[in-house]
């Protein structure tokens, strides 16, 4: 005796919410067939003006009429790759120099400018010429000392001395000038940056945490 099975599939139907569209099935593209398909055309030399990543050589009427002379950078550029000058570097890195008597000390306006790389330092006008003065207020008298003794370190590697005084209680003042020009020079301000990169931390009064 035979039998007879039988398997009903349903499938569902998928209609558009607008009767008087038309529900249309486009097929997939595939990416790989079209990439072989533009890599194939650029190789026959076809339509693709771009070249293979959006670029192309100039054509001969663009090359004559020197449009690449118009524009930042030319075709025979010369690149470089430059060592930071002095300039770019900062004050506390840089060395300084010796100095003729005979140079004119640093100008109002260019001292001004120069300030504002360093820090905690202001000017002093006296009938010397141009100061630089910073104040430290420490925590104690033997903190000043040890003050005194690192701003030393610097200095003696720096070769430029500033006038340091120790001040009772608690405060150490520097004051900086370049006598033998009868005022500042860029080695006053070269000799206060690296002053600034001296750790103080641990020497200034500790702040109240209140609970």
């Amino acid at each position: 005796m035979a039998i007879i099975t039988t398997t009903h599939l349903s499938f569902p139907l998928l209609l558009s919410p607008y009767p008087h569209h038309q529900q249309q099935y486009y097929p997939k593209p595939n990416p790989t067939v079209s990439f072989r398909r533009s890599i194939g055309v650029r190789a026959q030399g076809g339509v693709d003006k771009l070249g293979d990543f959006g670029a192309r050589d100039p054509f001969p009427a663009e090359v004559a009429s020197g449009f690449a002379d118009k524009v930042l950078g030319n075709g025979n550029t010369e690149h470089k790759i430059l060592i930071p000058n002095i300039s770019a570097l900062s004050l506390s890195q840089q060395q300084c120099t010796p100095l003729s008597p005979f140079q004119s000390p640093m100008s109002t306006p260019d001292a001004q400018k120069l300030l504002k790389k360093v820090v905690g330092w202001r000017l002093l006008e006296e009938e010397g010429g141009l100061k630089l003065q910073c104040l430290w207020k420490l925590r104690d008298f033997k903190c000043g000392v040890e003050l005194i003794n690192r701003i030393y370190k610097v200095v003696e590697a720096a070769g430029h001395y500033p006038n340091i005084h120790l001040e009772a209680p608690n405060q150490v003042r520097a004051e900086i000038w370049t006598a033998s020009i009868g005022g500042l020079s860029m080695n006053d301000f070269i000799v206060a940056a690296k002053i600034d990169d001296i750790k103080t931390s641990d020497l200034v009064p500790r702040k109240r945490v209140w609970a």
